[in-house]
Parts: structure tokens; sequence; C-alpha cells
């Protein structure tokens, strides 16, 4: 069977250059988001809301990656990854790195609470009740659990059940008889999603501002109350992860939605790969779960405190503390927007840069829902990845299928946890008549990119225009407010023309055709930045200036970190800004030392791709949606595109790459060794999100951005 996902693929090439093992690397960048929560000059909740971030990181980290370890230890055991790591070595040392960010991630939990307990927030264990608290726990405990939960007692006709990936369950300890005669030993219970993990604790009652109960507190003080007659012993909460990577047939697909659809409910009963236990809950019971699972000691993480913390991040928004948050910050739209009557005026007196979440994301829902309406339009066509379940951008779609446009939409059904959210989008555009795409089977379509046709009059003339928005990062108005990208939009006929030809191979069939100015995955991308990179090089070795800068989420792919090396060893000064995992190691004497590697962790979500080259002056700048892995240059619908309005770029270098690297407070800096260290502010302290969140909010203000 072969895997359409790929996601975790383990490529095994031989370098003659040192790599920096990708795993371990997801681990440090887990580490430094975890430090944000150790920080003090991050505000309280926002500690906790990063202590639950690592959580949720980790949940999809042993769903994908380490689930794709267990696969390959099994099925390839002598291979090398490649840092030249047997997958068994890999997985040894990615366990340890796991449970001590694990242990370190609880104390971290345990530390705040009496921060939080200082400021009124508190989570009362049951051992804490007064009469009349446990008179209510109880009440509501019978009243709003107790109908929707299902025990069930272990026996020969009830084994041990396949509980779902990351559910919160419960293993009960009984004593007696049951009515049918039988010896009660244990019982599990399943919390379905639909109950609250955090309830508040009445007003009346509450000896805080903001008191709650966590659910866990509730089963473990009422569990009894389940089974009538005996005696629990025992309640202990525990969790299991699961293999979430979805399998699809490629040579067997004829329609990949229905395909998907298949698959999706196995998803939640996957192979289990790590397991959660509180860490009172008794070693016989703890190898009990373990055997049913199937696990070893090295998958079994006992915590001390809830096992779900991810289901504590809703808690900054059920408590009205501002002072306890980051500052409101509300993006703006720039003054040269408001003055001009229709986008496509505003676009057709120059290219419009929006960098998110600074500026506001409305310009490119404004653009579709003008597009929707406008009578002269008579064509869309857009890629969607990710965009939420509810969107007013797709709203705006379906409302153009509505009007008699033609609308075309290439939904990538494999963007990972999304895949049911797309599946509905796509059921819900194809029934208002617009035609619905899935993109190319083994490449995942990742590209950003809106296509707008629209007639225009120019004197008795009448012709058809086109004009594109481009981005790094999704079409998801939620996340626009959170993450750093960058669109760009415009109606350049080289750029225009570019992008229609890209969508014709996304819902075509056709030969490769040479773009003007786009970078396209799989075709051009990757041989497009080693030439980039070897001019760097070449300029270098012949005494001229060079320079290289590029930001990104991951880099990871051999031949381009090879590249690197050697430019760096020609004497080309690159600065690398690397959020998340990089196998590149920088900073080694001979080797790379003119490489700096930083990795910026701060209240948005760094998210932009940017590739700047000195290029003997001409500065050539692309943005992306693609990192630097093999999966963005050979199994993805990647572009890059240029800047080249020279005031544009001019934005893109300042703002996306030079505030960056003056940053001395969210930044962390790669040592020799692959691992990192947290930059000392010094004296004058510099944060790039904070400076960019006052200066372009003045900027807006003043009518001086556009």
């Amino acid at each position: 069977m072969k895997n359409s996902r790929q996601s975790h693929v383990f490529r095994t090439v031989t370098m003659n250059y040192p790599l920096l093992n990708r795993e371990l690397g997801i681990l440090a960048f887990n580490e430094r988001v975890l430090a944000q929560a150790a920080d003090p000059a991050t505000p309280l909740l926002e500690r906790l809301r990063f202590v639950c971030i690592v959580s949720s990181n980790l949940d999809e980290f042993f769903e994908i990656r380490v689930a794709g370890l267990k696969e390959q230890m099994r099925e390839n055991p002598g291979m090398l990854t490649p840092d030249g790591m047997t997958f068994q070595q890999v997985y040894t040392q990615v366990c340890a790195r796991a449970q001590a960010l694990v242990e370190k991630q609880y104390a971290m939990f345990d530390s705040l609470l009496p921060c939080l307990e200082a400021e009124g927030i508190a989570f009362h264990p049951s051992g804490q009740w007064n009469d009349a608290q446990v008179e209510w726990a109880r009440d509501y405990f019978l009243r709003e659990l107790v109908p929707v939960l299902t025990p069930i007692g272990l026996d020969p006709a009830h084994p041990f059940p396949r509980v779902l990936n990351k559910s919160l369950n419960f293993a009960v300890e009984l004593e007696g008889k049951d009515a049918f005669g039988r010896d009660a030993e244990l019982a599990i219970v399943q919390a379905p999603r639909a109950l609250p993990r955090l309830v508040p604790m009445p007003p009346g009652l509450a000896p805080l501002p903001n008191s709650f109960v966590l659910l866990s507190s509730l089963m473990l003080r009422f569990a009894s109350e389940l089974f009538p007659g005996l005696t629990a012993k025992g309640c202990h909460q525990f969790r299991v992860t699961r293999n979430s990577d979805l399998f699809v047939d490629e040579d067997e697909i004829t329609n990949l939605r229905t395909a998907l659809q298949g698959e999706l409910p196995a998803r939640h009963l996957g192979d289990a790969v790590r397991l959660e236990v509180d860490a009172g809950t008794p070693s016989r019971l703890v190898r009990r779960l373990q055997t049913e699972c199937g696990l070893t000691d090295s998958d079994c993480y006992r915590v001390k405190g809830p096992v779900n913390l991810v289901r504590l991040m809703p808690l900054p928004e059920m408590v009205d503390r501002p002072d306890l948050k980051f500052a409101p910050f509300v993006p703006a739209l720039p003054k040269r927007m408001s003055a001009a009557p229709a986008i496509f005026d505003l676009i057709d007196q120059g290219d419009l840069l929006l960098h998110h979440p600074y500026d506001s994301f409305q310009p490119v829902l404004e653009l579709l829902l003008q597009a929707a309406r406008d009578p002269d339009v008579v064509a869309i066509k857009q890629t969607i990845y990710r965009t939420g379940n509810e969107s007013a951008l797709m709203d705006a779609l379906m409302e153009a299928a509505r009007n008699g446009k033609e609308v075309t939409v290439v939904v990538e059904l494999l963007a990972r946890f999304d895949e049911e959210t797309n599946i509905n989008w796509a059921a819900q555009l194809e029934a208002v008549g617009a035609h619905v795409v899935y993109g190319v089977v083994g490449h995942k379509c990742h590209a950003k990119m809106l296509l707008v046709v629209r007639r225009t009059r120019q004197g008795k003339k009448t012709f058809l225009k086109r004009y594109v928005h481009l981005g790094t990062g999704n079409y998801h108005p939620r996340t626009a407010r959170l993450y750093t990208d960058f669109g760009l939009m415009t109606a350049d006929e080289a750029l225009c023309a570019d992008v229609h030809i890209v969508f014709q191979q996304l819902t075509g069939i056709g030969r490769q055709t040479q773009l003007q100015g786009l970078w396209q995955s799989p075709f051009t991308m990757h041989t497009h930045l080693l030439e980039a990179i070897r001019h760097e090089t070449e300029a270098a070795a012949a005494g001229k200036k060079a320079r290289i800068i590029a930001k990104m989420n991951a880099l990871l792919e051999p031949t381009i970190i090879a590249e690197l090396y050697k430019a760096s060893r020609a004497g080309v000064k690159i600065d690398l800004i690397v959020r998340g995992v990089c196998s590149l190691r920088a900073g080694v004497p001979g080797l790379s030392e003119n490489i700096t590697v930083r990795s910026i962790v701060g209240r948005f979500l760094e998210h932009h791709r940017i590739y700047y080259f000195y290029a003997n002056g001409d500065e050539k700048v692309m943005l992306s949606s693609a990192d630097w892995m093999e999966r963005n240059f050979f199994r993805r619908v990647e572009v890059a595109f240029p800047v080249r309005d020279k005031r544009l770029k001019a934005r893109v270098i300042r703002e996306g790459l030079m505030v960056p690297l003056r940053d001395n407070t969210a930044v962390w800096l790669m040592r020799p060794d692959g691992t990192y260290v947290r930059r000392k502010p010094g004296k004058r302290p510099f944060n790039s999100q904070m400076a960019l969140m006052q200066e372009l909010a003045q900027h807006v203000q003043t009518g001086t951005r556009g």
C-alpha cells in the first residue's frame, strides 16, 4: 500500500556533511516554546497557554513522527536516518528527551498554580471541598455526567476496550460482586469529548473569583456512583495516543474524497504509540495498561497533574482578566484602502503588500467579496489548504458561485487533521455549482493562490484582466491574526499568467510549462534555490559581496544544506531564521562559521517564508509557502513569488528579515553542537514582534503605509 500522505517519510541519504536529527529538533523547538511559560515577562495566562501549546504540539509529534519511527523500526531496522543514526537509536534518544520535556512541562504547570491562585484563579481538587461544594459537585456529577458516561466492566464478555485516540479515560479499581455474581476488579470509563474538562464553580460556593473544578476531580471523587453496591478502591486517569496518519492506495484511488471518508473513522483507533497516566497510578495497573496497548516503559509517561493539559487551553478565554493576557492588538487597514472605491482600482494603482497579523486580513476577504458581487468578474480560482470550520472566505466563494461566476476551488483534502473540514467545504462548494478539484494525487497542493478574472473596459475596447493574491500563509481568517505571513495583491501580467498556468496544471492535464516569475514545486523551485545559492558562492569566491538571508519554519533538505555549507566555506555571510527544526549545524569551524541560525518564539507564530539573495546588488527576494524540506520541493505543489516593486521589496527585507535579526529578547541562537541558547537582551532589549506592532500601527494612523 502506498501512502499518499507520506508525511513521516524518513529519507535515507549518504551525506558527507553533519546533519542534526529531525525528531530531536522538533523536541528542541518545544523546549523553546516551554521557555515562554517560564518567562516572567510573559503575562500569566499566556504562560499557561504556552504550557498547553506544548501539549498540543507533542500530541501531533507522537501521532505522526513517533508513529512513523515505530513503523520504520519494524520495517527497516537496519536503515540509517540522514543524520547517520539507526531508527532504534533515534527512538531511544527521542524517548529520553520527551520524558525529560514532559517532566519539565508539568513542573512548570505546577509552578504556575500558586501564581494563578494569587490572582484569584484556581483549580480546586476534591480533597479541598467543603460540604456545600461536595453537595454541588455530586449534584453536577449525577445530573451532567452520569447520563452520558458508559462504564465498561472488564470480564471475558467485556475485554479491554480500544480507547479512542487522545480521549480522557479512567481506570477504576473495584471490589465486590455485581448483580450477576461476578467479581468486580476493574472498569474503564471514557469521558466523552462533549463533556467540559473545566467546570466553573458557582459564585456562591467559589472561594475565589475564578474557581474551577476539573472533570478528572469529579470522576476521582464520585466514580463509585457509577458502580452501585461496589467499592471503588481507586480511580486513575490515563490517555492513549495513537498513530493518526491516514493511508490511501494511490494505485487504487478512484475518488480521493470517498477514500478519505472511509479512512477518517479509523484515525481514532490506530496503533498505540504513547500512554499517559497520573503519577499515583499503581505499578500493576500501569503494567496492565501497557500490555493492553502493546507499549513499553519507554512509551509510558507518568505525569503529576491532568493527563490532558491541552484541554486547559480555553481557560484564558474563560477568565476576564485582560491584565493577565497579551495586550489586545487590532490589525488596521492601510489608509490607502479607504480612498479606493473598489479593491481592483487599488491594485491597478500598484501592488499591495499585506504583512499579517500587523496588517488586517480584511483586504483579502474584500477582494473575494467584491469579486463575488462585481458583475464584471467572470471567474475566480483559489487554492484552499486550511481555512477553519467557519470561514467568511468560503462563504464569499459560495456567494460567487450562486451569482453565476465560474468558481474553481482546489481543495487539499490531505491537509493534516483538517481533512474532515475540507471534505465538508468541498461538498458545500459543489452544492452551489462551484468546480471542486482535489489537485494531484501524491502531491499536496500547499500553494496559496487566488486568481480573479475581470472584464475591463478601456474606451470602446473590452478585454479580460487578471488579478492575483499570493501568500505565504493559509486563507484562514483566524490564524491570520496569530501567524506572521506576507500576502501580495498584484495585476502584474507575468505573475498572473504564471498563476493561470499553475491552476491549469492542477485542474487539467498537460505538460510542464515554463513560468516567467514563479518558482514552482515539484518542478523548478529546488533547482532555482540551488542556483541562487551557487551564484552567491561564486560571487564570494570572486571577492564580491555575497549574502543569503532566509526565513522559514523548517530546514531539512540535505542538498540545500550541502550547498549552504559550501557557500559558507566560500565566505558567504548567511543568516537563517528557522522557527522550528533545522538539520543544518551552524558555526562549525571550517564548515559553517559564516552561518547563523536563529529561532524566534514569541506572541505570534513566525510563519512566513522569505528567501533573500544579494544577487550582485539586485537583491532578489522571494516569498513562499514552502519550507526547505524534501516534501515541499518534491511532493507538494508550492510556489515562490518575487516582490518586484522596490518600495515593497524594501518593506519585506526590513520587516521580514532585518527587524527579526535585531531581536534580542525572543530569539534563540544555535551553537555549533546543535543546541540553542537564548540571546540575552543586554542594555537595550528589542522584541521584533512588539516593535513591528508599534511601528506598523503608527504607519497606519499616519497613512504612510500601503
